[in-house]
Parts: C-alpha cells; structure tokens; sequence
C-alpha cells in the first residue's frame, strides 16, 4: 500500500515560536525559526527526533534518537544562513555535489567552492509528505532546488529523507535530472557525520587490508599537523585495523581520511556501524552500484568530534581537476535523472547483533 499527502511549506510558517504543522500517528512535524532566522523543521516519533533545515541545503542539521545526540560536536550551537560552507558547520547530514564536489584545488585550476553547490542551496521549494509505504507509517522532508547558470549548467537537486513510525533510522535519497539538452559533470557525496565515542568498534562490509582500506597518507596544503601526525597515519597504512576501536589516545587531530572498497548483500546494500560500548550502534548503509567510493573521515580535536562512518560518494573528496584526472567525475546526459539512496540512523542493541551479522556474512560470502 502506497498513500501520501503532502504540506507545501512556506517561509512563513516558520517564526521564533515552534507551530505543529502534521500528526500522522505517532508521527509529527512542526516548525520554527533558530536565532538567525534560518528555518528548522523538527519530525519527531516516539524514539526522538531529527531537525531539517528545509530552505537551506534540505540538511538535516541534528539527529537524537533514545536519548542520544547522533549527530558530530562542532563550534556551531545552530545554523547560520550562508551558503558558505565552514561558516555554518556540523550538521548530522550534508547533500555536496553536484557540478563538483571536495576540497577545491586552486593550483590545479579548481573555481568550485568547497563541496559543490548543494550544502547550503536556497531551495525553491520544500514540503513534508504524510504517508505509508511497504516499510509502514512515514514523515518525509523534502523539496527542489534548481541550479542554472547561464552557458553551463542546468539540473535540478530533489532530495528526500523519511522518518518511520518506531524507527530510528533514516531513509535518505536525492534525485538530480538534468535539464539541459546536452551532458552535464556530475559529482555527489552524502557527507553523514556521526559522533564518536571512546570504546566504540567499527564494523564494516569492506575486508580491512591495506589495499582495500587505503589511508590518505598526503597531507593537504591547509594541514597544519602535530607532532607524530605523519607517522601516525603511515602506522594505519600498514595496519588500517588499528582504527576500528576508538580510544582517546589514537591521533585523530586534525583528521584522517580513508578510503574503503565495500561489498554489497544480495540486495546490493553495503553496511557499516560504530557499536557503542552499551551495544546500540550507529549504522550507516548505502549502495556502491549508485555511490561506488566508500570514504571514511575522522576528526577528532578539543573543538570538534566526528566520524563519517562512511560518506558515499561518486568520487574521492580531493576536488574536480584531481578526481577528473582520476576518470571520477560522471555524466548525466541531457534530459536524465539519477537517484542515490542512503540509510542512516541508530540501532538498538538486538537490531545492531543482526546488523553485525549480516556484515560478517557479506564478508565471508567474498572469500
């Protein structure tokens, strides 16, 4: 059974005082404005919540569900209405692309901000949707952003997350269709940002070896790294399983970058967690036939604490010249559409055991 209805929103719904807008069973959405003016859009079930900001890059800028913060610790107690991308900084989901994507390199002839266009689109339009699919009950933000630019380009982004009766787990998707003629580049990464914890344990369906969990042992031009940092990262070159467990004491300031080949189940889902030391885990699973490059990103510093688990991609994060000379950048022929689909959320204890399961059996099938 498929039903849905669908809210329109407008700027105007969204004022200093938080205004229910949808109940749907256990499920609501309600509106607000943070200091700042930036709109927030709050669905909630009985597990928690998540916060998106509908107008600005469809982010989902917090994520708590069982009475835990999924989402990175930053410098930033709330959004702020920019499109740059480090002005305004820690949201639990971040959609980057779509012309380009990564860290720009100027040397090489890179003009595109860091990340692309996307993280903090204004978007034209936004909605939530009230329905129920094979999965059950549902809320769901979406909208459209059109980025056109005179000579170059023309696509449209249309993402979509839904949150589930009794879930806390995310089903996350982004449209883009091409509405010019003639091809367009195409690059996309879903920047998922979790927060880490002393003790927790990576599990993942990629087999960890130094050639199939690669670390980035080149440090960036505006790296300004510490002491035994360049040793440190060629110590997981050789043994990338020394990062599966976090303690306080592993070099993780500023970060580390890695790169992992990820294997699929049956139904071509590639899955990965941090089991927290309570058994609960954050879980993370997309699809490499849609997002082939599995990245991995750790930072760990006094003012910020996060983990990209993994953070799906069409292509590594080192900018449009340096993943054009790869033979990463894609195309979207004229009037086409593509769809990446992630899921991400929590796990409770049982679910996290079948979780870590299933990955062992991905990986045992691969041998």
């Amino acid at each position: 059974m498929n039903a849905e209805s669908v809210v329109h929103l407008h700027p105007g719904f969204f004022g200093e005082a938080e205004r229910p807008l949808v109940s749907h069973g256990e499920l609501s959405a309600a509106a607000f404005s943070y200091p700042g003016g930036v709109a927030g859009l709050r669905l909630s079930n009985s597990r928690g919540a998540i916060v998106a900001l509908p107008w600005q890059g469809q982010q989902v800028w917090d994520a708590a569900f069982d009475g835990r913060t999924l989402t990175m610790k930053s410098m930033f107690d709330r959004p702020r209405p920019t499109r740059e991308y480090l002005a305004t900084y820690g949201a639990f989901l971040v959609h980057c692309g779509a012309t380009a994507m990564g860290v720009p390199m100027p040397a090489k002839g890179d003009t595109h901000p860091l990340h692309g266009e996307l993280p903090n689109a204004p978007y034209d339009s936004a909605f939530v949707a009230a329905g129920i699919d094979a999965h059950g009950r549902y809320l769901a933000v979406g909208g459209e952003y059109r980025h056109t630019i005179a000579f170059a380009c023309n696509y449209a982004a249309r993402p979509l997350v839904k949150l589930y009766e009794g879930s806390a787990m995310l089903s996350i998707a982004i449209g883009i269709e091409n509405l010019k003629r003639t091809p367009m580049d195409l690059m996309y990464l879903a920047h998922v940002n979790f927060r880490p914890l002393d003790g927790g344990r990576l599990v993942y369906s990629a087999p960890c070896t130094p050639k199939t969990v690669r670390v980035r042992t080149a440090i960036p031009s505006h790296i300004r790294p510490p002491v035994g940092y360049a040793e440190f990262l060629q110590e997981l070159a050789r043994d990338p399983s020394r990062h599966n467990v976090f303690s306080p004491g592993l070099a993780y300031d500023p970060e580390v970058v890695l790169y992992l080949d990820y294997l699929g189940d049956q139904d071509g889902w590639a899955r990965s967690m941090m089991v927290h030391p309570d058994g609960y885990a954050s879980c993370i699973r997309h699809k490499p036939a849609q997002l082939g490059h599995g990245i991995r990103w750790i930072s760990r510093t006094p003012d910020q604490d996060c983990l990209g688990i993994v953070l799906p991609g069409t292509a590594e994060p080192e900018g449009y010249a340096a993943e054009k000379a790869k033979g990463n950048v894609g195309t979207l022929a004229g009037g086409a559409s593509v769809l990446y689909e992630i899921e991400a959320g929590l796990l409770p204890p049982a679910e996290a055991k079948a979780e870590e399961k299933a990955i062992k059996g991905i990986l045992a099938a691969a041998q």
